[in-house]
């Protein structure tokens, strides 16, 4: 009752809201702006669902084809000076959510940075697997006598991965496109995008202190990012992808 006249007589207080978006870590802000690009939007879930496909066709592919040929060995004489670190397995295997979130803000852009990032990953993937099979490629893995945490995972990758597949990096190109994607989002925030390029430079570390690559291959993993990037910057290379996933989307709808 009191509280009834209070507010009648205009002497109670409103009830304090809270600002949630005040103060939230970069991390909340880009989650919640993949939420909203991404959740209801079922064309960006294909196009990232048709990106995992076609690189695991290519990968998978490749090695199923050229299992049996000659593999040529690419280490040059500062490969062999570069140490093996274990430690750095776990930035080799890290990446995976480092490319989850940022392939997701690039299926998030408007549709034609979107396409331009998506057909970039297409035609690198699919230089690499004409490479895997004109060039393939082997190296000599350190043989790993330890038994910690880190020896362990590197062995574990060792022997689920085949030294086969390396020139050029896939793990260095999809890392690298990953900061492409991201270089020139002025709406995402600054620290975000420097840690981007931070991440990718340190998976391409990351592939020779594991011995998964070697220079060669990490070179040519960030020179094919780049250029595929830049040729899909051009309306009348990406509009065949475009068009590829309209149709695809008109499939299922």
């Amino acid at each position: 009752m009191k509280s009834a006249l209070r507010r009648a007589n205009g002497l109670e207080l409103p009830e304090k809201t809270s600002d949630t978006s005040a103060g939230k870590p970069c991390e909340l802000i880009l989650m919640k702006y993949l939420g909203e690009k991404i959740r209801n939007n079922t064309e960006n879930i294909l196009i990232l669902l048709f990106a995992f496909i076609w690189n695991q066709s290519v990968y998978s592919g490749a090695r199923r084809i050229a299992e049996t040929w000659h593999h040529f060995n690419m280490t040059t004489p500062i490969d062999t000076r570069i140490p093996f670190v274990p430690w750095t397995v776990s930035i080799y295997l890290g990446c995976y959510a480092f490319w989850i979130i940022n392939y997701c803000l690039c299926a998030a852009q408007p549709k034609p940075e979107r396409d331009r990032f998506f057909c970039a990953d297409i035609m690198a993937k699919g230089i690499c697997f004409i490479f895997f099979l004109l060039i393939p490629t082997t190296n000599i893995r350190p043989e790993i006598t330890g038994s910690n945490i880190w020896e362990t995972l590197v062995r574990f990758i060792y022997r689920m991965d085949a030294a086969d597949n390396l020139f050029p990096s896939i793990h260095c190109l999809v890392s690298w496109l990953c900061w492409t994607g991201v270089r020139k989002r002025s709406e995402l925030p600054f620290i975000y995008r420097c840690f981007s390029l931070t991440a990718a430079l340190a998976v391409c570390i990351s592939t020779l202190t594991v011995k998964q690559h070697v220079i060669p291959d990490v070179i040519a993993g960030i020179l094919i990012a780049e250029a595929c990037y830049f040729l899909s910057g051009f309306p009348e290379i990406r509009r065949y992808y475009s068009s590829f996933i309209s149709f695809l989307y008109s499939l299922i709808r």
